[in-house]
């Protein structure tokens, strides 16, 4: 004879199998590993910072602001710091032509007396327009030094490497028969939106006449 089992004790006995489900899931967690935790990576180490600012290797070479080679031996700058000095003594320096008039920084000339680079200072003021006022001797005395093989290799520079520099390198395109859209070319690609109207005019009117007799394979 089969016993029926009533719905009310089968709704208890399933409810008591679910129960000892639940007990038997927890029981298992209890005993499960914990999850590995992974460590973030260490930071990268920073950017190096910019010319000056004591970031780079010692052995990075790092040429001043506006560094360029205008012809052989010959270069073109903005004023150089400390950390363009490695970059500098590359070059095997004979001579450095100085345009501005204030006094050479200490460090600047230490550099140049360990490596015996010789200082060729022409005080050329750099004032804004319209108080320009470029000095037409200074440019040619410096431009006979440019000119001389035995100061080169050589570089100019001024503060900014854009108008005094431009102008005595202007003058010195005139002697090697560029035409003035060139030398009026290559000035605006160093001074770019400060472009002087009075230096454009200085090298349009120079007259190279007097330096014609100056030998130099560069002209």
């Amino acid at each position: 004879m089969k016993l029926e089992i009533m719905p009310r004790q089968r709704a208890l006995e399933a409810g008591q199998r679910e129960e000892a489900m639940e007990m038997s899931g927890l029981e298992l967690w209890k005993h499960e590993k914990p999850p590995k935790i992974f460590p973030m990576p260490p930071p990268l180490p920073p950017l190096l910072a910019a010319p000056g600012a004591g970031g780079y290797d010692e052995a990075t070479l790092v040429p001043p602001l506006n560094f360029a080679m205008v012809d052989d031996g010959i270069y073109r700058s903005g004023f150089p710091a400390a950390a363009n000095f490695r970059f500098l003594k590359s070059l095997n320096l004979r001579s450095i032509v100085y345009l501005c008039p204030e006094p050479y920084p200490e460090t600047n000339t230490e550099f140049l007396e360990k490596n015996g680079i010789k200082l060729h200072q022409f005080g050329i003021e750099g004032r804004k327009e319209p108080f320009v006022e470029i000095p037409d001797e200074k440019i040619r005395e410096a431009l006979k030094v440019v000119l001389d093989v035995r100061n080169q290799p050589l570089l100019i520079h001024c503060k900014r490497g854009k108008h005094r520099t431009g102008c005595v390198v202007g003058c010195m395109r005139k002697l090697q028969k560029w035409c003035l859209s060139s030398v009026f070319d290559e000035y605006q690609r160093f001074a770019a939106a400060k472009v002087r109207s009075t230096d454009l005019r200085f090298m349009e009117l120079f007259d190279v006449s007097s330096l014609k007799h100056l030998t130099n394979s560069h002209c």
